[in-house]
């Protein structure tokens, strides 16, 4: 077993080393290939000035930029110190009377040498450390998200496990009491245990379509989504088309521009966006009067509102909505049948399309918005 370990453990670090090697190369390769093209450029420039003007002053110059250049965009210092030795000797050799010589007694010969050291040794140090905090501020950044997407799969975990328990443990019990040979159970009454058992297993339906929403979302650095431009107007079509299968009798008002809106996004992951607000204000508003879904739209983004006519939410679980573990242990909206789930889970698709969403309250029940970008920032 330890040699197993011992192994494995020798096999990571040899893959290790592969890699390091890997990208010495990659980066050599990058240097060689950067500081050819540079100097190359810088050599045809100079040859053309000096052609016409026969200033060996302007020459340096250009090398000087080349210095510069090269140390910018090479890596470590050894680039630019070869840079810079080269730009010397070779305007001396070339550039200089006598020609094609080497004269190293010129006036002011040590002061241009000096000087493109100094300029190749500032710039590769300056860039380095740029380099170095730039590569800080990254790892930085995906910590964060990383910390960010943790904090989603614990919440989205303890809703699960929360939720799921209970629509389960009630089809279980609506089952044993439909199924048992009691003389009291009519035939109305195991109608009506069936049905309590066939909304349980819609909201089940609803959950597994939740959660493989989820598992579209790439599992990545920033969480991106696949977006392709879509029709909004057909998404909505077919949203809405799903919601109806599963509550045929709700009754659903939309209003959408009469010109086409073409938006970057998934649509099976939008569409499950629409489905959980719709059913959430089906569910929560207590209301016979018809949802009402609205497109607005405007020169950066498209807004999606979903507007129900029922009691509201209450002012205190506004900012905690779309937490998933805020329906646990709360009337909130997304209490019954585990819509804690439901809301959690259309912020973080939204969020990553790189949009918004909020909940508010009108005169006359809850609204949901949410904001999708025109352009596709995150591709």
């Amino acid at each position: 077993m330890s040699e197993t370990v011992k192994q494995k453990n020798n096999r990571e670090k040899q893959k290790k080393t592969e890699k390091e090697h890997l990208n010495m190369k990659t980066v050599i390769l990058h240097n060689v290939s950067v500081t050819l093209l540079i100097m190359g450029i810088s050599t045809v420039m100079a040859q053309a000035f000096f052609h016409f003007s026969r200033n060996s002053t302007s020459v340096a110059i250009i090398y000087v930029l080349a210095v510069m250049l090269v140390a910018r965009y090479t890596t470590g210092y050894i680039t630019g110190i070869i840079t810079s030795l080269f730009g010397v000797f070779f305007v001396n050799y070339v550039f200089t009377y006598p020609y094609m010589n080497f004269n190293f007694s010129l006036d002011g010969y040590p002061v241009t040498f000096i000087g493109m050291m100094l300029v190749s040794s500032i710039t590769s140090t300056t860039t380095t450390r740029f380099k170095k905090q730039s590569r800080l501020l990254n790892q930085r950044e995906k910590m964060l998200v990383e910390a960010e997407k943790e904090t989603m799969r614990a919440n989205l975990l303890r809703a699960v496990s929360h939720d799921l328990r209970t629509p389960l443990t009630s089809i279980i019990g609506l089952a044993d009491t439909a199924l048992s040979d009691s003389p009291k159970l009519t035939e109305e009454k195991r109608r009506e245990l069936l049905a309590g058992i066939r909304e349980d297993a819609n909201w089940l339906l609803n959950m597994v379509e939740n959660l493989l929403s989820v598992t579209r979302i790439k599992d990545s650095e920033s969480a991106k989504v696949n977006k392709s431009p879509e029709i909004v107007e057909e998404v909505i079509s077919e949203a809405i088309q799903r919601f109806k299968k599963r509550r045929p009798e709700a009754s659903v008002r939309v209003s959408i521009p009469e010109d086409y809106i073409i938006l970057p996004m998934d649509p099976l992951l939008i569409e499950q966006v629409i489905i959980n607000l719709l059913d959430n204000a089906c569910v929560h508003s207590s209301s016979s009067q018809p949802i009402d879904l609205t497109v607005i739209d405007s020169p950066t983004s498209v807004v999606f509102c979903i507007r129900d006519y029922g009691k509201g939410i209450s002012p205190s679980l506004l900012p905690v909505i779309f937490d998933g573990s805020s329906a646990r242990n709360t009337a909130t909206p997304d209490a019954h049948r585990g819509m804690g789930i439901g809301l959690s889970i259309c912020k973080t698709i939204i969020t990553a399309h790189a949009g918004s969403i909020t909940a508010l309250n009108h005169d006359k029940g809850a609204e949901f918005m949410f904001t999708l970008p025109k352009e596709d920032s995150l591709s």
